[in-house]
């Protein structure tokens, strides 16, 4: 059988970077598994991989929990396409994001086709390079309640804390506007000092 090697990049991390070995035989399904499980992202996630190009243009859509709009328009989903029905070309390339919700986007390219080694398990991570970037969760961001109000996000602080007293600040540029005339009408007077 043969084994696609493809090389999973970070779209916006291109220094962090995963080579997974795949059956040819594979689901998408159990491309997304292997690679969450070398980032140890959650799988439960809604994610897609896209038939691209060499620009890494999305084309045909694969999905993994796909919303009510996608499935009435036909999507395809992960858990019964294989891997090889979409390998055209030796270095295929797909473009895939995970997680809708707090997306990374991903590089997904077919790098080499290998002989199955005898003995060997399937999926394989054989190349781990870089340490995948924290998964944002919901946790991490506030979330503003019913009984929030939209003034709260306009705190008053006051200047004095930092050195500065806004009534001096305006004083200067009074001081600064007034001396500024007088400048103009030197500086109108033809004696350039260039």
């Amino acid at each position: 059988m043969a084994i696609y090697r493809f090389r999973v990049t970070f779209e916006d991390y291109e220094d962090v970077y995963r080579e997974i070995d795949m059956p040819s035989k594979s689901t998408f399904f159990e491309l997304h598994e292997a690679i969450h499980k070398s980032t140890k992202y959650e799988v439960e996630k809604s994610s897609s991989f896209y038939v691209s190009n060499d620009q890494w243009k999305k084309g045909t859509e694969v999905a993994y929990l796909p919303n009510d709009r996608k499935k009435a328009s036909g999507v395809l989903e992960m858990e019964g396409i294989r891997l090889s029905k979409f390998i055209d070309d030796p270095h295929q390339k797909f473009y895939y994001i995970y997680n809708f919700d707090r997306p990374y986007d991903f590089h997904v390219e077919l790098i080499k086709i290998l002989k199955e080694e005898d003995g060997k398990e399937y999926p394989a991570i054989f190349k781990s390079i870089g340490e995948a970037p924290k998964n944002l969760t919901a946790a991490n961001f506030p979330v503003a309640g019913a009984e929030d109000d939209e003034d709260d996000d306009f705190v008053e602080e006051s200047s004095e804390e930092y050195g500065v007293d806004e009534e001096d600040d305006y004083d200067m540029f009074d001081e600064e506007e007034e001396g500024g005339e007088e400048e103009n009408q030197d500086n109108n007077s033809g004696n350039d000092d260039y």
